[in-house]
C-alpha cells in the first residue's frame, strides 16, 4: 500500500456513551491492493435494540436547545475539518476512491454538517390566517414543528461519511436522536464521524446515548432496528430490494429511501459536442462509476453519434487509472469482489449483445485488484444490460435516436427514475425534458450526477421516496402541530 494510506484502524461501536465491542469482527479491506486496513464489531441484535434503547432515554432526557444543537454540529464540523486530511486517507483506504476525490468528499461533509447546524436555528412553523372561513375571525392558529423521536441512518459504501451525515445532520438539527449504521465494508470514517459527533455531544451538555454508532451486518442490524417500536424514523440510502424490504416491513415508521438509479444524459445536436463529453466521461466514471445518478445511458442524436463518440474516446483516454493515493489518478479500484463482478459480468454479458467496444474494456491483472478500465461502449441497444441495469462502474454507454421523441422515450424506459441530464441550447427543448423525463431531478446543460448538498435530492419510481438535503431532510425527520387558540370561558 501507498506511504500515504491510512494506519490500520481496529475501532469499536458506540453505544449509550461508551465504545464497545461486538460478537467478533470485520476485516476492513483495501480495494485497491487487498491489504488489510483495520476492523469493526460484528453487532448482535441485542446490541442493536440496546443502541435503540439508549438514544430513546437521551432523547427525553434532552434539553437541547435550538442554539446548543446548532453547536453540537457546527462543533462537530470544526472537529472534522481540523482532521480532514487523515479522514480522506481513511476513506481512500477503505473505500477506494481517488485520495482527490476523498478531500472533495470530507469537504463536502464539512459543509453539510455546518448547513445542518444552521437548519437547527430555522424550525418554523406558520401563522394560519383563520378569519379565512366564515366565523372563525377571533380564532388564532399557528403550527410548530417537533422531532420525532430515534432516528436510524443506514448508509451505503460509495459515499461512506458524506452521506451518513446527511442523515444525522438534520436528524440532530430537528432534536431527535440517532442510531447509525455504516455499510460494512467502509465504516471506519463513520466511526470517525462519531468520536467528533460525541465529543461535541458531551461539549454542549447532551446526555449519553443522543448518538449512537453499531457496526455489522447489514440483516441483523436492520431487523433488530425494524423490529424496535422506538424508531421513530428510517433514512436509508442503498440497493432498491433492501429499500422495498424496509419500506415493506416498516410500518407507521417515517422512510426516507434513496435507491438505485439508471440515469439518463441526452446530448442533442445544438450543443457543444466536447463538452458535453467531457462532462458526461466525469459523470460515468467518477467513484469508478459507483455514484446512485451517475451517467448510466447516454442518448445521443443520430446526427452526431460519431463525433460524439470521438469526443468520448477522447475524455475517457485522458483519465489516469492507478492507485488512489497517486495525486494524478483520476479513476481506481471498485470497493469489493462482489461489486467488480457484477460490473465484468454486465460488460461482457453487453459486449456478447453486439456493443462495440471503442475504447477500454480491460480490468483487473495489472490494473490493480478489482480495477475496472473506463470504457466507452457503442452500438448499445435499449435491451443490453448495459441500457436496462444499474452498471455502478466506469462504463459509458452510448445510444443513438432518430428525434426528441425517441430520446424522452428512451429516457423514461427504466425503473428507476433518480436524475436526467440534457445538453442543448433549445428552451422549449429543455423544458420538455423536465416536464416530460419521469425523474426526481432534470439537470439542464449538466449531466444526470449533478447535486449540491442543500438542494433537494431524491428520486420517483424503484429510484426511492422522500427528499434528501438538509431543509427538505429535516421536514421528514420532524412533525407539525397545530396549536389554536380560542375564546375563553369565563362568569362575566
Amino acid at each position: 500500500m501507498s506511504q500515504k494510506a491510512a494506519a490500520r484502524l481496529d475501532k469499536q461501536m458506540l453505544i449509550d456513551g461508551e465504545w464497545t465491542a461486538g460478537d467478533g469482527r470485520i476485516d476492513v479491506i483495501h480495494p485497491y491492493d487487498g491489504s488489510r486496513v483495520g476492523s469493526v464489531p460484528l453487532a448482535t441484535a441485542d446490541q442493536v435494540t440496546a443502541a435503540v434503547d439508549a438514544a430513546e432515554r437521551a432523547y427525553e432526557a434532552s434539553t437541547l436547545s435550538a442554539y446548543e444543537r446548532y453547536e453540537l454540529l457546527e462543533r462537530t464540523a470544526d472537529l472534522l475539518e481540523d482532521d480532514a486530511d487523515r479522514v480522506a486517507n481513511v476513506l481512500t483506504s477503505e473505500q477506494g476512491k481517488p485520495i482527490t476525490e476523498a478531500r472533495g468528499e470530507v469537504d463536502r461533509a464539512v459543509q453539510t454538517l455546518q448547513l445542518s447546524a444552521e437548519q437547527a436555528k430555522r424550525m418554523f412553523g406558520e401563522y394560519v390566517p383563520m378569519d379565512a372561513q366564515k366565523g372563525f375571525t377571533r380564532d388564532h392558529c399557528f403550527t410548530q414543528r417537533e422531532p420525532l423521536g430515534v432516528v436510524a441512518s443506514i448508509t451505503p459504501f460509495n459515499f461512506p461519511i458524506n452521506l451518513m451525515v446527511h442523515k444525522v445532520g438534520p436528524a440532530l438539527a430537528a432534536g431527535n436522536a440517532v442510531v447509525g449504521k455504516p455499510a460494512s465494508n467502509t465504516p471506519l470514517v463513520s466511526v470517525l464521524l462519531f468520536e467528533y459527533l460525541q465529543e461535541a455531544a458531551e461539549a454542549v451538555g447532551a446526555p449519553n446515548g443522543l448518538v449512537n454508532l453499531v457496526t455489522g451486518s447489514g440483516s441483523t442490524v436492520g431487523d433488530a432496528i425494524l423490529e424496535h417500536d422506538a424508531v421513530e424514523a428510517i433514512s436509508f440510502t442503498g440497493s432498491t430490494p433492501v429499500g422495498k424490504y424496509i419500506a415493506n416491513n416498516s410500518g407507521m415508521t417515517e422512510v426516507t429511501l434513496e435507491l438505485g438509479g439508471n440515469d439518463p444524459t441526452i446530448v442533442w445536436d445544438d450543443t457543444d459536442i466536447n463538452k458535453a463529453a467531457e462532462a458526461v466521461v466525469g459523470g460515468a466514471c467518477s467513484n469508478a462509476g459507483q455514484v446512485c445518478n451517475s451517467v448510466e445511458r447516454v442518448i445521443v442524436h443520430d446526427t452526431i453519434e460519431g463525433e460524439f463518440i470521438d469526443a468520448a474516446v477522447d475524455a475517457v483516454e485522458s483519465l489516469s487509472v492507478g492507485n488512489p493515493f497517486e495525486e494524478s489518478t483520476s479513476v481506481s479500484a471498485i470497493v469489493d469482489d462482489e461489486q467488480f463482478e457484477t460490473v465484468v459480468d454486465l460488460y461482457e454479458a453487453t459486449v456478447d449483445a453486439g456493443a462495440t467496444v471503442e475504447t477500454g474494456g480491460n480490468y483487473g491483472g495489472d490494473l490493480g485488484e478489482r480495477v475496472f478500465e473506463p470504457t466507452v461502449l457503442s452500438g448499445v441497444t435499449p435491451d443490453m444490460p448495459a441500457a436496462t441495469e444499474e452498471t455502478f462502474g466506469p462504463l459509458v454507454p452510448i445510444l443513438s435516436v432518430g428525434d426528441f421523441d425517441e430520446a424522452i422515450a428512451e429516457a423514461n424506459n427504466t425503473n428507476y427514475g433518480l436524475e436526467a441530464g440534457i445538453f442543448t441550447q433549445d428552451i422549449d427543448r429543455a423544458r420538455r425534458a423536465a416536464d416530460d423525463i419521469d425523474a426526481g431531478g432534470v439537470n439542464v446543460n449538466t449531466v444526470s450526477g449533478f447535486r449540491a448538498d442543500h438542494m433537494p435530492y431524491g428520486g420517483f419510481k424503484d429510484s426511492g421516496v422522500g427528499k434528501e438535503g438538509i431543509k427538505y431532510a429535516v421536514e421528514h425527520f420532524s412533525r407539525e402541530k397545530l396549536v389554536g387558540f380560542h375564546d375563553g370561558f369565563t362568569d362575566a
